[in-house]
């Protein structure tokens, strides 16, 4: 299906089939504790939910696509590796230097690496260990290393570690979603 068929509404579900990121704005200690308590839950499991949705796909299914110009399904396993050690490496430069500048970096340009041609199973044994040490870094933070903050300077903003959790609880659900529908059109894209 063409990009010009779809209308801009039709894309944009395609994109974002759970929603856009919306940023956490709670000043409630208690509220924020259960929020990040369900944001570590969607982390921990997120390599477990991968693997089932992948599990009995073969290459030909590997290749479909969520939506017109978008990524295949197994670009998507292979960015989740990719994203989620740079989120490891970003939790750990928060907690231990005082509002580091993090290194953005060119995930489309990644995406077109030779280590994308990898079986899928190679990035998904990557998010077990990313996802064991995420969780026990986030288990472990206080309040206070919940606001300890990075500068990004691509958006030319700084991002607090509350907001990384959710990001990453976000960005697991958003890319699954996204491999959900591809399967569920049967790689109409």
């Amino acid at each position: 299906m063409e990009v010009n068929r779809l209308d801009k509404i039709e894309l944009d579900k395609l994109k974002y089939p759970i929603g856009n990121f919306e940023k956490p704005t709670t000043k409630n200690i208690e509220e924020s504790k259960d929020l990040v308590l369900d944001w570590k839950n969607d982390i921990d499991f997120f390599p477990m939910r991968l693997k089932k949705v992948l599990f009995d796909l073969n290459e030909e299914e590997l290749n479909w696509k969520y939506r017109p110009q978008g990524w295949t399904i197994k670009e998507v396993a292979h960015h989740y590796s990719d994203s989620h050690t740079n989120a490891l490496i970003r939790f750990k430069l928060t907690l231990t230097e005082e509002e580091p500048t993090i290194k953005p970096y060119l995930e489309s340009k990644w995406a077109e690496l030779q280590d994308m041609t990898l079986p899928v199973e190679v990035s998904i044994s990557i998010l077990e260990g990313i996802h064991q040490k995420l969780n026990i870094i986030i288990e472990s933070l206080s309040e206070s290393d919940l606001e300890r903050r990075f500068f990004h300077p691509k958006h030319q903003v700084y991002f607090t570690l509350f907001e990384l959790v959710a990001t990453y609880a976000w960005h697991s659900n958003h890319h699954l979603a996204h491999i959900k529908q591809a399967i569920e059109s049967k790689g109409k894209y």
